[in-house]
């Protein structure tokens, strides 16, 4: 790969089980840990089909299996469902406030929280602080912290990338004891209305896997745009 005047060198990672699907092995291409990522070049990626995870940008490359789609919602078309209309209802007693992206132990016991709840078997469920700020933070994505409150009291945090033409979804969490809110759906609705306001055409919401229950709300919210052979195709 390679811009007008800057190639980029891309890695293979090794071979792994796949997190998601049973009986199937997973691994990624990895753009060069040390080339300088600009902001068009991190919106060109993240249009592309790539992802973050923290200072890393990657895009599934698994040696039997081609079943992650990256998706993502386009604003203007945009129509919440019935289900979405009382998920929002549900919630107007929250406020949300923008904040920068930094370490505070408030955020944190709220992540492991939600780790302990949903995921105690992942590799995130890890206490070390160093893990989860390495996670979060990049220097490159213009990242933000879209925090969610009940009565001041902190209940979810959506991380948020921006880039020229989307936002990007890049981890949600929330306390766990609140589920009957659904906060998850709750933050891509708020990010949708955040795009709207702010004109931005697009909310990336990662990977989706059909045969993954774990990835199945994606489809929730249509339309969906899924990155087939360089191009976006409405998918649902």
């Amino acid at each position: 790969m390679s811009t007008a005047h800057n190639p980029i060198r891309l890695f293979e990672t090794v071979v792994d089980d796949c997190p998601y699907l049973d009986d199937q092995k997973s691994a990624s291409i990895i753009v060069d840990p040390e080339h300088t990522i600009e902001p068009e070049l991190f919106a060109m990626l993240s249009r592309s089909g790539f992802r973050r995870s923290g200072e890393m940008l990657y895009s599934p490359k698994c040696p039997t299996c081609a079943a992650c789609v990256s998706v993502r919602i386009p604003v203007a078309q945009f129509k919440p469902s019935r289900s979405q209309k009382r998920v929002w209802k549900k919630n107007t007693d929250l406020v949300a406030r923008i904040e920068d992206v930094s370490f505070k132990q408030e955020h944190f016991d709220l992540y492991l929280r939600y780790q302990r709840a949903r995921h105690e078997d992942s590799s995130m469920c890890d206490e070390d602080p160093s893990k989860y700020v390495a996670f979060i933070e990049s220097k490159f994505s213009k990242s933000k912290f879209v925090c969610f409150y009940l009565h001041d009291e902190l209940v979810g945090i959506s991380v948020v990338d921006q880039f020229a033409g989307g936002l990007s979804a890049v981890y949600t969490f929330f306390e766990p004891e609140l589920s009957d809110r659904s906060l998850g759906t709750y933050a891509i609705l708020y990010l949708v209305r955040l795009a709207q306001v702010k004109d931005v055409p697009y909310v990336y919401l990662g990977y989706w896997i059909k045969e993954s229950q774990k990835m199945g709300y994606k489809t929730n919210f249509r339309p969906l745009e899924g990155y087939f052979d360089r191009n976006w195709k409405v998918l649902r």
